[in-house]
């Protein structure tokens, strides 16, 4: 009688700590999950921002066609990005696209003291700070879930209920290049 007690009290501790690392393990996931909207949303407002820095561009470089179609289609191709991975390819296009349209933005002073301008500048500057923000919290719930399916004895509670890895929202390289500075 004695041993059926035992047994059923070994057997409830672990049936309840099966349960506890799995809800531990989805609500890793979910933080996850949530991470990556918030990146999502701060992608969103930087796409909608970019059509109108276009258009005010337009206004003062008329001939600088290329440079328009370069950023169209990079924010085509970044609204259309489905993983994280896509997304951070087609996110650092765009970011060159851009330094590309405020390089033209340069030559015409006229634009630069363009209230409207400096205001949309401003704004997309905001926003790539928040994207950044976004992408580092992100990462940072990806290597706690990552870490959790990698460490015994969770990663054989993972392994049962199908838990998956999350990919990194990764920089490009020549963000994470060291600049080289010359005097």
């Amino acid at each position: 009688m004695n041993i059926l007690w035992i047994i059923g009290i070994v057997v409830v501790i672990v049936f309840v700590w099966i349960v506890a690392v799995y809800n531990g393990l989805v609500r890793k996931r979910n933080r996850v999950h949530e991470a990556y909207s918030d990146i999502e949303v701060q992608l969103k407002r930087r796409h909608d921002l970019i059509p109108n820095v276009v258009e005010t561009v337009k206004g003062y470089a008329t001939h600088e066609q290329s440079v328009f179609e370069k950023v169209t289609e990079a924010r085509a191709n970044a609204i259309g990005a489905h993983s994280p991975q896509e997304h951070a390819q087609a996110e650092n296009m765009l970011t060159g696209a851009l330094k590309s349209l405020f390089a033209v933005a340069e030559a015409y002073p006229e634009l630069k003291a363009n209230t409207n301008f400096i205001e949309l500048q401003h704004e997309l500057s905001d926003t790539e700070n928040k994207v950044q923000a976004s992408r580092r919290f992100y990462n940072n719930t990806v290597i706690d879930l990552k870490n959790a399916l990698e460490t015994f004895p969770t990663n054989l509670i993972a392994g049962m209920f199908g838990f998956k890895k999350e990919e990194f929202f990764d920089m490009d390289e020549v963000e994470k290049a060291v600049p080289e500075v010359k005097f």
